[in-house]
C-alpha cells in the first residue's frame, strides 16, 4: 500500500475497527500524522505567533480529526497480528509501549485469522503471490 492509499483508507474507515490493516497502512498513517502535526504547528506559529511548545488551533483541530482514525488503524493493525484492539490500553504502562511497538512492526498473519481474511486477499488470485 502506498502513502496516498493508506491515508485515504484510514479516512474512509474513520471509525471502522473490523478487518485488518497491513504494516504499510499503519506506518504510512503514522508518518502522515507526525508530519502533518509539525506542519500544523508551523501554520499556528506563522498565523497566530504561537511557540512550538504550545498547541495552536490548527494543530488541535488536526489532532481531533485524526484521533479516532489513529486508534482504529491501530486496532486493525493488531487484528493483523492476531490480537484484539484492546491491547492498545497497555500503552499506559511503560513496558506496554515497547510491546505494542513490537506488534506493530512484525509481519501479520499469513492468510485468514479470527479477524478476517488477509487484507490483500481481494487483490490477488493466488495468496502464495502475496508472500513471495
Amino acid at each position: 500500500m502506498d502513502f496516498m492509499t493508506a491515508i485515504k483508507t484510514c479516512f474512509q474507515k474513520y471509525v471502522d475497527y473490523n478487518g485488518r490493516a497491513l504494516r504499510s497502512e499503519f506506518w504510512w498513517w503514522m508518518l502522515f500524522t507526525i508530519v502533518a502535526s509539525f506542519v500544523m504547528g508551523a501554520f499556528d506559529s506563522l498565523f497566530f505567533g504561537s511557540s512550538w511548545e504550545d498547541t495552536g488551533v490548527f494543530e488541535l483541530l488536526f489532532s481531533l480529526a485524526t484521533f479516532l482514525p489513529s486508534i482504529f488503524v491501530g486496532t486493525r493493525r493488531l487484528h493483523d497480528v492476531g490480537r484484539t484492539g484492546w491491547w492498545q490500553l497497555i500503552a499506559f504502562t511503560i513496558i506496554g509501549i515497547f510491546v505494542l511497538l513490537y506488534w506493530f512492526i512484525i509481519e501479520g498473519d499469513k492468510g485468514d485469522n479470527d479477524y478476517g481474511p488477509h487484507p490483500l486477499a481481494d487483490n490477488v488470485d493466488n495468496m502464495s503471490d502475496v508472500f513471495r
